[in-house]
């Protein structure tokens, strides 16, 4: 399967923008039991977030639920090595989603806690920032 990108877009190339703040939104255990919250800000890949899916679910066994919470939306353009200055901007190199602190990544459910931890484990080393695991609260 190819890199995670969306199917069309409004616009081919979008600003750089900037990260700030923290995650209002997607920071919370949503589907599974447990889940991978980053601690940093980012650009994943959409290389980046399937190669934590493959780990995920190579760790598991196929016997446990990984949800992803993430997805690349923003394209990110580049230029060749050594292009001269004033052509203009850059094609799409790939395409990324934005972290910030708190978003969940990716979501475990139907396995123990401490096979998860080792998935997770193992997912972590995928990623380019610090992220802890974090558990489902308690429903009151």
């Amino acid at each position: 399967m190819s890199a995670m990108m969306p199917k069309r877009s409004k616009y081919r190339k979008v600003h750089r923008g900037r990260l700030k703040g923290e995650a209002t939104r997607g920071n919370r255990v949503a589907f599974g039991d447990y889940a991978l919250q980053s601690m940093d800000y980012c650009w994943l890949s959409g290389r980046q977030i399937e190669a934590g899916r493959v780990a995920a679910s190579r760790a598991t066994g196929g016997a446990a639920r990984i949800w992803i919470r993430v997805f690349p939306h923003k394209p990110i353009s580049a230029k060749g090595a050594e292009v001269r200055l004033g052509v203009g901007k850059g094609e799409v190199e790939y395409w990324a989603a934005e972290i910030k602190p708190g978003t969940v990544l990716y979501e475990i459910g139907g396995i123990s806690e401490d096979k998860a931890r080792t998935a997770f484990k193992r997912v972590a080393h995928k990623m380019p920032i610090k992220v802890k695991m974090i558990r489902r609260l308690p429903t009151t």
